[in-house]
């Protein structure tokens, strides 16, 4: 699956002192906080940091001596919210009149498709126009992480089940970096994915500068950014190309099916309740 990896003594101690550490642990650790045991513990420096990340992405990339992509975890911030629950069996009782019936969206479809794009702010944006259609949104926030793209390689897998093809359409900016992030990314997730996928770069593509009128980036010249475009240009992207694979058609006659299934569960709920 990989090229071999055979890093010089000093490095391989330190990457087997390292395994052992992170095995040690029954919770999933951060390459910041595996670092830090190698400053506690073994009196590494901090300007060291990125060597280390050099070789456990090598180790991880390489599958070397028990290492792999998911050995260290992509962590983010968010809150783990705790302690909360329902007042009363009663209020317990009555919280499933507000349970909901969904459907598998993927079923009604003829392929299975996931947008991707470039930067975490482009979220909001993604979400508003295509949260009807009831897709898989991922920002990559720059270069994905290597825990990233395996997780990513692992749930085009499990999409093989549905039999369709699986469509990936990414957007970005137009400039060497926004080129670079999904082909970078292809490199690995393609390797460690056993199932075919498609991915279209749909814009900003060269055709964009004169179809949309983009003024290049004043900060770097020749480069377009996806910022650059308007709201109605941004929503014929996203939208335009989505529909291409994609029916929203369907997925509200399944929300159709939903909402008849959901008014069935409820009646069963307050005769219980009466009962």
């Amino acid at each position: 699956m990989a090229n071999a990896y055979r890093p010089k003594p000093h490095v391989a101690e330190n990457l087997d002192w390292c395994l052992k550490r992170v095995n040690a642990v029954p919770y999933r650790v951060t390459a910041r906080w595996l670092f830090y045991r190698l400053v506690q513990e073994r009196g590494f420096q901090k300007r060291q940091y990125k060597v280390f990340l050099k070789w456990t992405s090598n180790a991880r990339k390489r599958f070397y001596n028990g290492w792999a992509p998911d050995a260290l975890a992509d962590d983010t911030r968010q809150a783990h919210v705790r302690g909360h629950g329902y007042e009363s069996a009663g209020a317990w009782m009555h919280s499933f009149k507000r349970e909901r019936c969904v459907f598998d969206k993927y079923a009604a479809q003829q392929n299975i498709v996931e947008l991707w794009f470039e930067a975490e702010a482009m979220y909001s944006q993604f979400n508003h126009y295509t949260g009807a259609y009831h897709v898989t949104l991922r920002p990559f926030k720059g270069d994905a992480s290597i825990d990233y793209k395996w997780r990513i390689a692992r749930d085009i897998e499990a999409l093989a089940h549905y039999g369709k093809p699986i469509v990936i359409l990414y957007f970005g900016d137009l400039d060497t970096k926004g080129l670079e992030i999904p082909n970078n990314a292809l490199k690995d997730i393609r390797a460690w994915c056993s199932v075919p996928f498609t991915l279209i770069r749909c814009g900003i593509n060269k055709q964009h500068i004169s179809e949309f009128s983009l003024v290049e980036n004043p900060e770097k010249p020749g480069a377009y950014q996806w910022e650059a475009l308007n709201e109605s240009r941004a929503q014929q992207l996203i939208i335009g190309n989505l529909e291409r694979f994609w029916s929203l058609g369907a997925v509200q006659r399944v929300e159709e099916e939903e909402e008849q299934a959901t008014q069935c569960w409820v009646r069963l709920i307050e005769n219980a309740l009466r009962g």
